[in-house]
């Protein structure tokens, strides 16, 4: 098979073009990633000799760049994994997601629609469902819902997948995943920031009183069940994909600095009393949880707990600071002073 994998420089993205490159032999890949500040090609160090893949740079909302990709590779599958993915950048400014993640799932699939393509995978978020009280679950029917920019974008790009499907016939699958965590996560996102922060000294910002509650998935095994879909997944299809690992934020920071403790040797009273309470996030929903019966029907099952999934995740951040270095940039402080500085917590405080 010949893919199509867009944002593949990003997290989940670059983790997947490894798990592809690594498991899938035979399988060829087209990397297709604007490199803005998340996507970043450390995130695929090695890889850019391999003989079955190759790395373009451009924008998915390029309908020129994206027309003459199509006519060259004649790709058997498209995995649109490029997306904006933060909701506190989503409020700040919408207009980057809408771009991305509105405009450019639209481009990708009229080439998909133009150029036959045997398949279209949408990768897609808990988030465009809502949000959940104390008890409950989403399944693959619930209403769409979404609260915030980001979720709205995604679920807008959903709903195209569903009317080119319909309309079309464009054999299209959407899967949903719960919150994603692993090596190669950009540093804004809660447990590498929390990580990180740890180990420098810096405060550990936390929304509202850390309550919200998010079910964790290891990256790895969301790439597992997308090839699954990706396979054998049905035409009009969603997939809701889920670790089943529910936490309270709190609980996640906690634990963060119980183990930075322990790798660094330092006093754990000291690395928790860190944790600062901030004003929360505007429309912060309180809880995702999701059913996910559909994609264990086609063999897929996670393999790693959450507590194994957040030692390596904590070491790994542990062991390539240099990763981290290159990646943060003036970007990236200036981002953290827009969000957190209002709240109390700056970049420019001293560690």
């Amino acid at each position: 098979m010949k893919l199509l994998v867009t944002g593949g420089a990003g997290f989940i993205g670059s983790n997947f073009v490894r798990y592809v490159l690594r498991e899938l032999p035979g399988w060829k890949l087209v990397n297709l990633d604007k490199l803005t500040y998340a996507g970043n090609l450390e995130n695929l160090k090695g890889m850019e000799g391999h003989p079955d893949y190759r790395f373009v740079r451009g924008d998915v909302a390029n309908r020129k760049l994206v027309d003459e990709i199509f006519s060259e590779e004649r790709f058997d599958v498209v995995l649109n994994f490029a997306a904006e993915t933060h909701v506190d950048r989503s409020i700040l400014d919408p207009s980057p997601f809408l771009t991305t993640n509105v405009q450019g799932t639209q481009v990708l699939l009229e080439a998909a629609r133009k150029y036959k393509v045997g398949r279209f995978l949408q990768i897609s978020t808990d988030e465009v469902y809502g949000s959940l009280g104390r008890e409950g679950t989403f399944t693959e029917g619930s209403p769409l819902l979404p609260n915030s920019p980001y979720a709205a974008s995604k679920a807008a790009a959903d709903l195209l997948c569903r009317a080119y499907y319909k309309t079309y016939g464009l054999p299209v699958v959407i899967t949903r995943s719960s919150n994603n965590y692993g090596p190669y996560q950009f540093p804004e996102k809660l447990i590498p920031l929390m990580t990180l922060n740890a180990l420098e000294g810096r405060p550990l910002p936390v929304y509202g009183r850390g309550e919200n509650v998010r079910d964790w998935l290891y990256v790895e095994d969301n790439c597992r069940a997308i090839a699954l879909v990706l396979e054998k997944g049905k035409d009009g299809e969603v997939y809701n994909i889920a670790g089943g690992e529910e936490r309270r934020n709190i609980e996640v920071v906690e634990r963060i600095c119980e183990l930075v403790a322990e790798r660094t040797g330092k006093d754990e009273r000291e690395v928790k009393a860190l944790i600062t309470f901030v004003e929360d996030r505007p429309g912060h929903d309180f809880r995702y949880a999701l059913t996910c019966e559909k994609v264990r029907d086609l063999g897929w099952s996670p393999e790693v707990t959450f507590d194994f999934g957040l030692e390596r995740t904590v070491d790994w951040y542990i062991a390539n600071r240099e990763w981290v270095e290159r990646v943060r940039s003036g970007e990236y402080m200036k981002y953290y002073d827009k969000v957190y500085g209002p709240r109390g917590v700056s970049w420019s405080q001293e560690p």
